[in-house]
């Protein structure tokens, strides 16, 4: 994975990476305060040859035999023949073997010396435990382990150099230290949530991602606003926002496709409901009348039709009524404002949509539409849900497939264009929809109401006729 890509994580994932590493900081701190603190106290032996005014040689002789011999002497420490009798001086509770796990005798390499380090709760504890090991190993050796079978006494000294002090402050646990820890910890938890959330994460949220997975055309993306769901139509309402110049970036890039030798039709679908397809519709005819194109908008969502609500256009009669025989194009084709605009709502909720809209009636309403205006925008249903976009005009249109950013996934847009695909569709494009501006209502298809639909075999009949 490049450098590049690991940043963009972060800094998409940067509040979870920071939330993680305070996290790790309280918990280092925490720790700290509610561990038991624990002292350490060091006593040290010096080990040594008895010599009477010996000569040099025996003098060194002796030297060599102390540095060899401590290394066996630090093992003899912690066994239970030195530390018995400090339990019973002491009267510790706890067991010989307990206590040699808080004592550590360690020689410094190539010396006589033994540095004996106790450990304990209480730093007095912690110096007594220090000093009487050290007086029991004494003892230990000069009795028990090296002897002088003829005079009783040790040929070996143990001297004290160094007596074990009552700590003033604990060795444990480091403050400092751990909140060090416990943040590097959380910060590195952080970070690896954040890349695996990236690799499970099969949203599309950007352009990049659309060029991962498909080799369809990449028109554009369309920049999110919190306040689309009240102002739908931002060419009119907020014309210089960011929003409405990603749309006119939009139409640029569309006018360079071509679909057939007249008008380009071209028909707006999406993978899911709720992606952005008929604000997209609308905004985009918008945006061609603009120019100065002739352009036609028609709602071909007869399941679930929104874009007349954001045309502010009454919906009773419209594509449904022409393609059933009961009204002529110009009768329900009307013109939107004072623009180059006209748009098509799409009338009674029919019970058989797709055979409406594969109809030869909807292959003549686009020819009608072809040769008066340059450009017609169709806005269809979702392509996952149902097949009425992949029907209409084969042959004649474009399709158009809206992916919503941070919400529709890679494999849905793949299944969406293999849709398409299979249905012999032609896929002129893809345009992701709410991109966050630093990057640039449900559908309900299961609950359709078709109460108010007219018959279906007056659909079927005229709309084959």
């Amino acid at each position: 994975m490049e450098i590049r890509k690991y940043a963009a994580i972060l800094a998409k994932n940067w509040i979870l990476v920071v939330v993680s590493a305070m996290i790790g900081l309280v918990a280092g701190i925490g720790y700290s305060l509610l561990v038991t603190p624990e002292y350490q106290s060091r006593t040290q032996l010096y080990v040594s040859v008895r010599s009477e005014a010996g000569t040099t040689g025996e003098l060194a002789q002796g030297a060599t035999f102390s540095s060899k011999i401590v290394n066996s002497y630090v093992d003899v420490i912690r066994t239970s023949v030195v530390l018995e009798p400090v339990v019973n001086q002491l009267g510790l509770d706890m067991t010989p073997a307990e206590l040699a796990s808080r004592i550590v005798a360690v020689s410094p390499s190539e010396t006589a010396l033994i540095d004996i380090t106790a450990t304990s709760t209480s730093p007095e504890t912690a110096s007594q435990i220090a000093n009487a090991v050290g007086e029991s190993f004494k003892n230990v050796v000069q009795t028990q382990l090296e002897p002088d079978k003829e005079t009783g006494v040790s040929p070996i000294n143990l001297t004290t150099t160094q007596t074990a002090m009552i700590p003033s402050s604990p060795v444990s646990p480091n403050l400092p230290m751990n909140a060090i820890l416990g943040l590097l910890a959380g910060l590195a938890i952080g970070v690896l949530i954040a890349v695996l959330r990236d690799t499970f994460d099969t949203r599309i949220h950007s352009l990049e991602d659309v060029k991962n997975v498909t080799d369809t055309p990449l028109l554009g993306g369309v920049i999110d606003d919190p306040d689309a769901s009240k102002n739908p139509l931002i060419i009119r309402t907020k014309p210089n926002s960011p929003r409405a110049e990603s749309f006119r970036a939009l139409r640029t890039n569309l006018q360079f496709v071509n679909v057939n030798e007249q008008a380009s039709i071209f028909v707006m679908t999406s993978a899911n409901p709720g992606e952005g397809k008929s604000t997209t519709s609308a905004n985009l005819a918008l945006a061609l009348a603009e120019s100065g194109a002739r352009v036609a908008l028609l709602e071909a969502d007869l399941r679930l039709p929104m874009v007349h609500k954001y045309m502010g256009v009454e919906g009773n009669a419209g594509l449904t009524d022409v393609l059933i025989g009961k009204a002529e194009l110009n009768d329900v084709l009307q013109r939107w404002g004072r623009t180059q605009l006209h748009f098509l709502p799409a009338g009674r909720i029919p019970p058989n949509p797709s055979e409406l809209l594969g109809s030869d009636r909807m292959n003549k309403v686009l020819d009608e539409l072809s040769a008066t205006f340059d450009f017609v925008i169709i806005d269809a249903p979702p392509i996952l849900s149902v097949t009425d976009a992949a029907v209409i005009g084969h042959g004649k249109t474009g399709i158009l497939m809206a992916v919503a950013a941070g919400s529709t996934r890679k494999p849905e847009l793949q299944a969406g264009l293999s849709a398409l695909e299979h249905a012999g569709a032609n896929v002129v494009g893809v345009i992701v929809t709410m991109l966050p501006a630093k990057s640039a209502g449900r559908y309900g298809y299961g609950h359709y109401g078709y109460g108010s639909a007219i018959e279906s075999n007056e659909v079927t009949e005229a709309a084959n006729a």
